[in-house]
């Protein structure tokens, strides 16, 4: 069964008037963000504090996900200019944290990982201060584009599993255990790398199932752990199956913090981003 009506726990607003700064910034530098790709419900309150997260290498996906919001087109070439305007728009707003992401790149040889890590260098040199989070694809599994954005020494590399293994489905052209690989890998290339994933609920998944995604994340190394609500984006996407009420997300939180995650953000709000200047505190 699926379900269309919001609980009133799901009520966030969204008020483009309060957005007008951010999009002047973001429109005069020719960044996107993936809060506003994704139809992220927590763009007001983000945008409102001078936060987003940076989508580089275009708006385009190259896999069919049923679940997001990001255009399925031919990508365009990489603008190898963009992480210069990342790393200004960073100084701009002053950030002490930052979080980078991508749509998949399966049409580059290198899945976009040279412009990831000329981002973090780029974000470097022009705020020394400012942390560094990735939220990378999962490169095909290739081993050279994973070492070369780990060796651009990002402050937490993200990867999400997004579901678990038996609703891979909806992840067209992405694999499980592939997933896991990724972030093994990162820990591999460099041991005192910090990895951080994420889940999405309501997607028809189990209790079961849950706990043991979990039990892999953390035999992967994953230290941090986002936990939100699936929110689909139009009624092409895969359906919500089930609206999670927020102690079920405090529940799932106390869980995996005592199996041995070192961060945990849980509730129906959470997205990879949200909030991610509290990980690592």
């Amino acid at each position: 069964m699926s379900h269309s009506r919001r609980p009133e726990w799901l009520q966030k607003k969204i008020s483009p008037a309060a957005h007008g700064d951010m999009d002047r910034l973001l429109e005069g530098l020719r960044l996107n963000t993936v809060c506003r790709e994704a139809h992220c419900p927590n763009i007001t309150e983000c945008y409102g504090c001078g936060r987003a997260t940076f989508l580089i290498l275009g708006t385009i996906c190259t896999r069919m996900c049923s679940f997001c919001n990001v255009s399925k087109r031919e990508p365009l070439p990489p603008d190898p200019d963009e992480p210069g305007r990342v790393a200004e728009a960073v100084r701009l707003l002053g950030l002490r944290h930052v979080v980078i992401t991508s749509p998949t790149r399966d049409d580059l040889p290198d899945g976009g990982s040279a412009l990831f890590a000329e981002t973090v260098r780029a974000i470097r040199a022009a705020s020394r201060a400012t942390a560094v989070e990735l939220l990378i694809p999962d490169f095909g599994g290739k081993r050279d584009s994973i070492t070369r954005v780990v060796a651009s020494r990002p402050d937490i590399i993200g990867h999400n599993v997004e579901t678990v293994p038996r609703l891979y489905h909806i992840r067209a052209g992405a694999d499980y255990r592939r997933s896991l690989d990724v972030l093994r890998l990162i820990r591999e290339v460099d041991p005192i790398a910090v990895t951080k994933s994420g889940i999405m609920l309501g997607m028809g998944e189990k209790e079961d199932e849950i706990l043991l995604t979990l039990a892999d994340l953390l035999e992967a190394g994953c230290a941090y752990l986002s936990i939100g609500q699936y929110l689909a984006p139009s009624r092409r996407h895969h359906p919500v199956r089930e609206f999670v009420p927020p102690q079920v997300f405090s529940r799932y939180r106390e869980q995996a913090l005592s199996m041995g995650f070192r961060h945990v953000e849980s509730g129906p709000y959470v997205r990879s981003s949200y909030l991610a200047e509290r990980y690592g505190k």
